[in-house]
């Protein structure tokens, strides 16, 4: 997913990356959906995991609730590094990768937006907020005395109603970390970028389980739709999908002509040189086969010669 070309200007990305991400917090908004259609959701994951032996996310979140050193910095990571890593990775490469940018910038977008989708055909309860009774606690809210957030997600307090809290599947802070894990260990040329791309996004699963705030098929979901939005940026970096792209924008940036205007124009200037609208016959009609020269091109034979001179 190499591309040659060298980022446009960091304004315009920046203004760029703020509309997507404006409408990725104003769709989330729009999208919360029922709140009991959003239970139901989460209750079903939850039934699902448990048939599947795959509801990795309860003893987690035991065990963050017991130990508060184990809770208390996961709320922590939960509640900022989704904020700060992704931009980080994102100027790294505008900076450090500039041959990269481009594809990685498209491939987090295109997952962000399916992300969207996600939120808005499946609202989904996370584990925190179900009924006490299926055996979660709500860390955030647990351990809230110790950050600046409150009992309503990772929102700062007071904000909370900022956000969407049924926006569980798929987890895009599994996805986006995820992102941001690829592209360190790719493009990483040293150990401990390499290292980092390893573990953000493996301790990023463990956190968003642990915290109550994902159900473990959320994080299949976040890693999914990731995988989805590689394959359509790979589609849409291929040659023949670049050759569109590039002709339309030296249309738009060059003044677009269009074809019919060309053969038009093209038409007009063969009338006024004399000629016919339509292209003249080279051979005057005649049919030749290869290397045989046209009548006109012929030597002039003898009897040609005595009779031009008669």
């Amino acid at each position: 997913m190499t591309d040659r070309q060298k980022p446009t200007r960091w304004w315009a990305e920046l203004l760029l990356l703020g509309l997507v991400y404006g409408a990725y917090t104003g769709g989330r908004l729009l999208a919360r959906g029922d709140v009991h259609l959003a239970v139901g959701h989460g209750l079903f994951v939850l039934r699902t995991e448990e048939l599947l032996g795959l509801d990795f996310e309860r003893p987690l979140n035991r065990l963050f609730s017991r130990h508060g050193l184990l809770g208390i910095p996961a709320d922590f990571l939960y509640a900022s590094l989704h904020y700060l890593v992704t931009p980080a990775v994102l100027v790294w490469l505008y900076l450090r990768r500039p041959r990269h940018y481009r594809s990685a910038r498209t491939w987090l977008v295109v997952s962000t937006l399916l992300g969207l989708v996600g939120f808005t055909l499946m609202p989904t309860c996370p584990p925190r907020l179900l009924d006490a009774a299926h055996g979660f606690t709500d860390t955030m809210a647990q351990y809230s005395a110790y950050g600046w957030w409150g009992a309503e997600a990772s929102a700062p307090r007071g904000l909370g109603g900022l956000t969407n809290q049924y926006a569980a599947m798929p987890s895009l802070h599994v996805g986006w970390a995820l992102w941001c894990g690829v592209l360190l260990w790719r493009h990483g040329r040293h150990p401990l970028p390499r290292a980092l791309g390893i573990a953000y996004p493996a301790v990023t699963a463990l956190v968003v389980m642990g915290t109550a705030n994902h159900y473990f098929l959320d994080a299949a979901a976040g890693a999914a739709v990731m995988a989805a939005g590689y394959a359509i940026t790979r589609r849409l970096s291929a040659p023949r999908a670049a050759r569109w792209r590039d002709r339309w924008r030296d249309r738009w940036t060059a003044g677009w002509t269009p074809g019919w205007t060309v053969r038009r124009a093209s038409r007009t200037g063969a009338r006024a040189a004399g000629f016919p609208g339509t292209a003249p016959i080279v051979s005057g009609g005649w049919d030749t086969s290869a290397r045989e020269l046209l009548p006109a091109q012929r030597p002039a034979s003898d009897d040609d010669t005595a009779a031009a001179a008669r």
